[in-house]
């Protein structure tokens, strides 16, 4: 597969999945966190999914386009490691929904990554909320759900808290 069929892929799967998760996350009280904004589309996908919901964004420098920069008292602006641990001390567990799509194209360096990502997020998550990432994460209470119907296997990971 070519970097371009395989980059497709992942925003198809990226997609199907929150549109997949739309009426679930419509019955949940709390906000969206969007962790890493990149170019703006999956924030300006998930602001026309849940049109007046809080969705936070955290991203080291913004470079999206102009119409889908979040207003500043919804980004958090520096490394997620240090924005995560931030947003857990203001937010507190009460995210209904995580979508991260963080990476460096550099297995090793994602999987270092992942260990403290997880762990970071979980900080973040309300009980029976949802993490959707495009990494496998490692956490205790939360359980790893099928894919939705059309999302090729381990594509996409959906997790719910318990």
């Amino acid at each position: 597969m070519s970097r371009l069929d395989s980059f497709i892929a992942r925003m198809e799967a990226q997609r199907d999945c929150l549109n997949f998760l739309k009426p679930t996350i419509d019955a949940l009280p709390g906000p969206i966190l969007e962790v890493g904004l990149g170019n703006g589309r999956t924030y300006d996908h998930l602001r026309t999914l849940f049109p007046g919901r809080d969705i936070h964004v955290f991203e080291r420098k913004v470079a999206a386009h102009p119409d889908c920069i979040p207003p500043d008292d919804r980004l958090f602006l520096g490394e997620a490691h240090d924005t995560l641990r931030q947003a857990a001390g203001k937010l507190g567990p009460t995210a209904a929904l995580i979508h991260t799509d963080l990476g460096t194209g550099d297995h090793a360096a994602n999987m270092a990554m992942g260990v403290w990502l997880g762990p970071a997020l979980d900080a973040l998550a309300a009980p029976g909320s949802y993490i959707l990432a495009n990494q496998a994460l490692d956490v205790t209470r939360w359980q790893r759900q099928p894919d939705p119907p059309g999302v090729s296997k381990d594509r996409y990971f959906l997790y719910r808290v318990g």
